[in-house]
């Protein structure tokens, strides 16, 4: 009996952690992080569906007015391991993450203004408030929204 007790509680202690987190357990790709992570937070694959990701990883050359282009063998890199790694929910608008029903209903508490503070400028900027986001965590308890 113990030990069923002991197994049932280590069960919902890992399923508490993963909630927390929401899933990201997907380490970023190093070339991913390096790459896109050097103009902005490198977003987890997994906010956003694979047709999205193809049509961002397709359009570089025009990458929200920024010519972002990689050289072949790393975009591939990249983009296949975008596709393994995607989200399941619908394409947002544009393909922006911030306009996703998930993170609109993830951010909800936020509330109005929140996100055209000077301290954080806009949702996309989203290491203003996840503090450990460079490194591809989003949880919960990591979050410290600025004044």
């Amino acid at each position: 009996m113990k030990t069923w007790i002991t197994a049932a509680a280590l069960a919902v202690a890992a399923l508490s952690a993963q909630a927390d987190d929401h899933g990201s357990r997907t380490p970023p790709l190093p070339a991913y992080q390096s790459e896109c992570g050097s103009c902005h937070v490198a977003f987890p694959a997994r906010g956003l569906p694979a047709s999205s990701w193809q049509h961002l990883m397709g359009g570089l050359g025009k990458h929200y007015g920024t010519d972002a282009s990689l050289d072949a063998p790393t975009a591939k890199t990249i983009a296949d391991w975008l596709q393994a790694n995607a989200g399941r929910g619908d394409p947002p608008p544009e393909d922006r993450m911030t306009r996703s029903r998930w993170f609109v209903r993830e951010h909800d508490e936020a509330g109005p203004g929140v996100f055209q503070r000077a301290s954080i400028k806009s949702a996309s900027n989203c290491a203003a408030c996840h503090t450990r986001a460079a490194e591809g965590s989003f949880r919960e308890r990591e979050i410290r929204i600025p004044k």
